[in-house]
C-alpha cells in the first residue's frame, strides 16, 4: 500500500496499516461496504465463521487505570474472573471501559478497536479459542476496516500471552444455580412485617448482558437505593428479585 492509498483511509486504519507494513505483514487492511461493529456483522460481510472474528474487548484496571485488552473469538464470551486472576495481582477488580476511556487509551472507537497499534500501550491477553482457526480477521481501527492474519501472527505482532479466557457455560450455570439457592434461602425470611434482610450474598459482580448483580440479581440502582428504601420498598425489590430468578430458571 503506497502513501497515496494510505491517505485515503480513515486515520485509525492508516495507523494500523503503517504498523502492519513496518512488521512486514502480508495482509493489508481492507474496507468493507457495510459497518462490522459486531462479530456477526463482520463474519457475514467476510463470509467466514463468527469464531474467526478476533474481537477486542477493553476493560479498565482499577489499580492504575490501565486499559486491559482481551482478544477473543467472536463466538466466545470473556470470563472477567479469569482475566482478573492474570492482570490484577493486588486482588482488585476490573472496571467497565466506557467509550471515552476506550477512545483515549486505544485511539479507536468501540466497534472498530484493533488488537494492535494502540495510542497508548495496553495490557493484552489472547484467548486460546482463536487457535481453532488457521485464518482470523480483526478490526483495523474503524467499523468498516478489517485485516486478515493467523492466531500465531496475532501473538507475534502483539507479544501477548495466550490463555483460557472464555466463559465455561457449564460452570456459569452451576454458579447461577448456587446464587439462586442462596438468595432463595434469604427470601424465605422476608415476611409481611418486621425488618427486611438484604439480598446480598457477597458475590458482587455485575453481568454485562443482564446488567444485574450475579449474586443478588439487583441492578446498580437498586443496590444503591437499598439502604434508603422503606420496608415496603425493600419488599417490592425482593418481589422483583424472585421474579427475575424464576425467569432465569425457566
Amino acid at each position: 500500500m503506497c502513501g497515496a492509498e494510505l491517505k485515503t483511509l480513515p486515520e485509525g486504519v492508516q495507523r494500523v496499516a503503517q504498523f502492519l507494513q513496518a512488521k512486514g505483514h502480508a495482509h493489508e487492511p481492507v474496507m468493507l461496504d457495510d459497518a462490522a461493529r459486531t462479530a456477526q456483522q463482520a463474519a457475514d460481510a467476510l463470509g467466514v465463521a463468527v469464531g474467526q472474528i478476533a474481537k477486542s474487548i477493553i476493560f479498565r484496571r482499577k489499580t492504575d487505570d490501565a486499559a486491559v485488552l482481551v482478544v477473543t473469538s467472536g463466538d466466545q464470551r470473556v470470563d472477567e474472573k479469569k482475566v482478573e486472576a492474570l492482570v490484577c495481582p493486588d486482588g482488585r477488580r476490573l472496571g467497565r471501559a466506557d467509550a471515552a476511556f476506550v477512545k483515549a487509551r486505544t485511539g479507536f472507537s468501540i466497534g472498530g478497536v484493533s488488537p494492535l497499534a494502540h495510542a497508548t500501550p495496553s495490557v493484552t491477553l489472547i484467548d486460546q479459542s482463536l487457535f481453532r482457526f488457521d485464518a482470523i480477521w480483526a478490526a483495523a481501527g474503524h467499523p468498516h476496516g478489517v485485516f486478515q492474519l493467523s492466531p500465531q501472527q496475532l501473538q507475534a505482532l502483539t507479544g501477548a500471552p495466550v490463555a483460557d479466557l472464555a466463559v465455561n457455560d457449564a460452570e456459569e450455570k452451576r454458579a447461577l444455580q448456587r446464587a439462586i439457592t442462596l438468595v432463595t434461602q434469604r427470601a424465605r425470611t422476608v415476611g409481611p412485617e418486621g425488618e427486611v434482610v438484604s439480598p446480598c450474598i457477597s458475590i458482587c459482580r455485575m453481568d454485562a448482558r443482564s446488567k444485574l448483580c450475579q449474586g443478588c440479581f439487583r441492578t446498580v440502582e437498586e443496590i444503591a437505593a437499598w439502604s434508603r428504601a422503606s420496608l415496603e420498598g425493600k419488599r417490592a425489590i425482593w418481589q422483583t428479585i424472585e421474579q427475575r430468578m424464576a425467569v432465569l430458571q425457566a
